[in-house]
């Protein structure tokens, strides 16, 4: 199939950050799994999800929203806990990116109904804002060392303890192995140019850190950009962190999962964000490849956004190369022109956060000095 004529269908994983009935930003520290488990113990299941969406082996992820922490086990692989970060909301695979945005939002207004019930507030940002480590303690048992070692992913699993960020999915019909992690390498190499769209992260250790995005500064290059889901069978790309994995159940073979951006407040951004991945896809003169991500250019972007002229000029490009490959794609135009106003203006969600912070109003938590 030529790139041109790809389809391709849509899927969102929004990581929703939580407030304390006092204000304060809830995390491992303050908060239990029983009572982030409660709301969504309330939430709906419907068991044609499990058709699209993972359950995992501990059996957790049975809904489309779930509890996001990190798991402990004993020396015989029995979950002993499961220590909080937040909750993580799963739309299924939509036919359009439209569909995939109602469906995030109307799971959104859910999860805060039964949030505000039990006295919690929901919020996005794409870092904890008053801590920056999650430390594993007690140490790995030696099966923990055995499965939670094993991988670049597990390895660095527990970074993710302080990031909230989507996975932003495009499931293409059609695509040949070759072709998906093509794709992949290319948006790896991109990624530093386009996360500044997203930066929702300035904050870190109680107050503004400096730059607009610590999620960037510490996740990107120890953890995956982009990564691409391969069929059984279909080798593997050697690399650490992945860019590939065999896709987990039959819904994930084809699936470009693109990780690098940064929680954000605004699910029409997540649309716009989808439709430059699109754009990006569907290319075919852009020419940057890596398969591991940039870890240097992504912690540089990660503080200075696009004050950079050399990283504002490579976004610049590929939003207009994303603007051509979906000319004769009206909805994705019209959300990659909406996209391309917000970077004219520099607009992203950190700057409108420190704005309020330095307003003196409370942002995530955070209570100005």
């Amino acid at each position: 199939m030529p790139v041109r004529s790809a389809r391709f269908r849509y899927g969102i994983e929004h990581e929703s950050a939580l407030l304390r009935p006092d204000g304060a930003f809830a995390d491992f520290t303050n908060t239990t799994f029983d009572e982030l488990q409660d709301i969504v113990d309330a939430l709906p299941e419907d068991p044609a999800d499990l058709n699209d969406l993972r359950v995992g082996d501990v059996g957790i992820k049975r809904k489309r929203w779930y509890v996001e922490g990190y798991e402990r086990f004993d020396e015989e692989g029995t979950l002993l806990r499961c220590d909080p970060k937040g909750l993580e909301i799963r739309t299924r695979i939509h036919p359009s990116i439209e569909a995939a945005v109602a469906a995030l939002c109307a799971d959104q207004q859910r999860l805060d109904a039964e949030a505000a019930a039990r006295g919690l507030g929901v919020t996005a940002i794409g870092f904890n804002p008053v801590r920056s480590e999650y430390v594993v303690a007690p140490p790995f048992n030696a099966w923990e060392r055995v499965h939670r070692l094993g991988s670049p992913e597990e390895r660095t699993a527990h970074l993710h303890m302080v990031t909230y960020g989507p996975d932003l999915n495009l499931s293409w019909a059609g695509s040949t192995p070759d072709e998906l992690i093509d794709a992949a390498r290319k948006l790896t190499a991109l990624s530093p140019y386009l996360v500044p769209l997203s930066f929702s992260s300035p904050f870190r250790d109680g107050k503004p850190w400096g730059g607009l995005s610590a999620r960037t500064a510490v996740r990107t290059g120890a953890r995956p950009a982009a990564m691409a889901f391969l069929a059984d069978g279909v080798p593997q790309i050697p690399a650490d962190p992945s860019l590939t994995q065999p896709a987990r159940l039959p819904a994930e073979v084809g699936r470009l999962e693109f990780k690098a951006f940064d929680s954000c407040p605004d699910a029409a951004l997540y649309g716009e964000l989808l439709s430059l991945l699109t754009g990006l896809v569907l290319d075919p003169t852009l020419p940057q490849r890596r398969t591991t991500p940039d870890a240097a250019l992504h912690r540089h972007a990660a503080e200075v956004g696009y004050a950079d002229a050399a990283l504002r000029a490579v976004a610049e490009a590929a939003l207009d190369a994303a603007a051509k490959a979906v000319a004769d794609r009206p909805a994705d135009a019209d959300r990659l022109a909406s996209l391309r106003a917000r970077f004219d203006r520099d607009e992203c969600p950190a700057r409108d956060m420190l704005a309020r912070y330095e307003a003196g109003d409370r942002v995530a938590g955070l209570v100005p000095a």
